[in-house]
């Protein structure tokens, strides 16, 4: 459990490419909270992230010699709670 702006922090100097998205999450997450709560952000501390499988698309790559091959286009969900 850290407190939001400490949640944030990292993910803005990080250099993978996933922490830009969960931050985004994350900051959405603090404004939503704000806005229809009414929660103070001072307060407010992330409780959980959680990454799920979603729906995965399934398209077809042309090959050699007249064939395809199946290609897997994987997404994903991100789950933020604040309280």
């Amino acid at each position: 459990r850290l407190p939001a702006e400490r949640a944030v922090n990292p993910l803005k100097f990080s250099d993978k490419t996933a922490a830009h998205r969960i931050k985004t999450g994350v900051e959405s997450a603090i404004a939503k909270a704000e806005n229809n709560q009414g929660a103070d952000v001072d307060e407010l501390k992330v409780q959980t992230i959680m990454v799920d499988e979603g729906p995965t698309l399934q398209r077809f790559m042309a090959r050699a010699k007249g064939r395809g091959t199946r290609s897997l286009k994987r997404t994903s969900h991100i789950t933020v709670v604040v309280g």
